[in-house]
């Protein structure tokens, strides 16, 4: 089959161009003949010098290597200067030829070639775009309003028009809230309006879609655009990457869904990048659970500060293949040095030996078992994961001399009913523990749940949307507290910066969200309405609570030590008081798990 690659197609049109060049010369010649009498030969120079000078002009304008389904101002303008340069050039030659050659023959010579060669670029567009929508005219197309009659939503547009994929999208019209550009037109689509008239323009053009197209619009404003068109059985999404605008591939599918993330109406924290990066540049750096949600994400910003060294540390061989090939592909020109090492923080051993051998400067402890049921079921597993592994990795740490270690913990860990949350509050007095003596600046570092991450709620709802429902909720009463996986990732970075050592950073989640909110948001955001999608209610499993809580009242300090990072009052036992509970754990699951609630719960008293 032959295949219209890009050689071929510059071919095309130098030839095209060539033709039409020559056309236009021939044409001027036959049109002037009955007023100036002008010698053949030199109209035969007249075409040679024409095309020459134009290719030569063309290229370096780089006529014949722009997308000709995209035509627009700036590929006229290019042509057109290149056509003028290529006029006045041969009207030299022609000079030096014969002085008496008409100079209105010549003018009107360019005038028309210039006039075909844009109008061949203009017709192979309307081609283009007819084609696309006739090869998409079996499909039904969603009338869409695209919100942001700016730059974002010209190019957007543009490009729909383009696309060879995107006859299943037809614009209805822009809303935008700029007063002048009301009743407007953006590339031939009217401006309807106002953002705020949104439900309105969706009823009176059956609109069944809603785009944002404006790239730098802040997350409360698309949680107030959704809040709009909640009611109504639309689907509101975003423009693509600029990458795939570029390759003219786009569709429904390609859009960008919003999410869950974009309602919580959080704005991401700004780093003080001068702490972080005289922290971590140059640096060897360790993060254990490197293959998991948070870990992943902490070396993902730890790596752009350029540490000397990433140790990418975790049991999960998979995981951290994925980890380690994802930042060698992206960071190539980085100077940092990243190591996957599989190892179980469980191998006390293994953890000493990694420990001596590489000597970071900073260890990231994220690796930790954190489901709530499975650890009610399983509390000897939780025990030695969460309880051992933590004792293992900072005793290690501190006996190497490692500047600063940053545990991460969760806000299960206040007050806790459940296995996890216990075993995780015995983490946090073993690492804060382990600052009263010695070179390392202990502290851990307390959020709630991640949005996203690998076992979190939100996959589970995607997953049971996808396939029709029900979503489940184990108790419609029942709240959290949710941060992105970037933010989390990088207040624990920055957190790790401000230690001092003995602290419990505690990090500002915001307000408690509902989780039968969340699944009602997130039914209407995949297009369903809630009688087609149910939500059930399923039971509070083992361990859970209704609410969760950050910090007691009795721990809050209301000093913001930085954007959104507080420090814990949090007291609890003494190391030796915790060493000799946790040196004489025993007991099947349901006893342990006993034991380490009560114990945990103790030390906040």
């Amino acid at each position: 089959m032959f295949e219209l690659t890009r050689k071929r197609k510059i071919f095309i049109l130098v030839a095209l161009d060539s033709i039409l060049i020559a056309i236009a010369n021939l044409a001027s010649y036959l049109f002037m003949m009955p007023f100036v009498r002008l010698p053949l030969n030199t109209v035969w120079i007249s075409i040679l010098s024409s095309v020459i000078f134009y290719l030569f002009y063309g290229s370096i304008f780089k006529v014949f290597t722009r997308i000709n389904r995209y035509t627009n101002v700036r590929e006229m303008v290019a042509i057109f200067v290149a056509s003028s340069l290529s006029a006045a050039s041969t009207f030299i030659v022609l000079l030096f030829i014969n002085d008496g050659y008409s100079k209105r023959t010549i003018l009107f010579t360019f005038l028309l070639e210039t006039f075909l060669i844009i109008a061949s670029r203009i017709l192979w567009r309307l081609f283009v775009e007819s084609r696309n929508m006739r090869s998409n005219g079996s499909i039904k197309a969603h009338n869409t309003l695209i919100v942001g009659a700016g730059e974002g939503g010209r190019i957007l547009y543009n490009s729909l028009v383009g696309s060879k994929t995107a006859g299943d999208i037809n614009v209805v019209g822009f809303v935008d809230d700029d007063p002048n550009k009301k009743s407007t037109y953006l590339s031939g689509v009217k401006v309807l309006g106002s953002i705020v008239d949104l439900p309105l323009f969706i009823k009176d053009n059956d609109v069944d879609m809603v785009t944002i197209a404006i790239p730098s619009i802040p997350r409360t404003r698309i949680r107030e655009i959704f809040e709009q068109v909640e009611d109504l059985k639309v689907k509101v999404n975003t423009m693509p990457s600029m990458e795939e605008l570029a390759v003219g591939k786009i569709n429904v599918s390609r859009l960008k869904e919003i999410d869950v993330v974009d309602l919580l109406g959080r704005e991401e924290v700004q780093l003080d990048i001068v702490a972080i990066k005289d922290q971590l540049t140059d640096k060897v750096i360790l993060v254990t659970g490197a293959g998991g949600s948070i870990g992943s994400e902490i070396c993902r910003q730890v790596i752009k500060f350029n540490p000397k060294k990433l140790i990418l540390l975790g049991h999960g061989e998979n995981s951290i293949y994925l980890i380690d090939r994802e930042l060698n592909n992206r960071y190539r020109d980085k100077v940092t040095a990243i190591v996957p090492v599989i190892a179980d923080i469980q191998d006390r051993d293994k953890i000493f030996e990694v420990m001596n051998h590489y000597k970071p400067d900073i260890v990231y402890h994220a690796a930790a078992h954190k489901h709530v049921p499975l650890m009610e079921y399983n509390a000897q597993e939780a025990v030695k994961n969460n309880i051992y592994g933590t004792k293992n990795v900072a005793e290690a740490a501190k006996s190497c001399y490692v500047k600063n270690f940053v545990m991460v913990s969760t806000d299960k860990a206040n007050n806790p009913p459940n296995v996890m949350g216990a075993t995780k509050r015995i983490a946090e007095m073993i690492v804060t523990g382990l600052n009263q003596e010695g070179h390392t600046k202990f502290s851990a570092v307390r959020f709630g749940n991640v949005l996203g991450s690998r076992g979190s709620v939100i996959p589970v709802f995607r997953e049971q949307i996808a396939n029709g429902g029900p979503v489940t909720v184990t108790d419609f009463r029942m709240t959290r507290y949710f941060m992105t996986i970037p933010e989390a990732s990088k207040l624990v970075i920055q957190a790790g910066a401000l230690a001092k050592g003995g602290e419990i950073f505690v990090l500002d989640m915001s307000e408690p969200v509902k989780i039968v909110d969340l699944a009602k948001n997130m039914i209407r955001l995949s297009g369903y309405s809630e009688d087609e999608i149910q939500i059930i209610e399923t039971g509070i499993r083992p361990g859970e609570k209704l609410y969760e809580e950050l910090l007691l009242d009795k721990e809050r300090n209301d000093e913001e030590v930085y954007e959104k990072i507080f420090v814990g009052n949090i007291k609890g036992f003494s190391l030796t008081e915790v060493f000799n509970f946790v040196e004489n754990l025993s007991g099947d699951n349901q006893e342990l798990g006993k034991k380490i609630v009560a114990f945990a719960n103790a030390s906040n008293k």
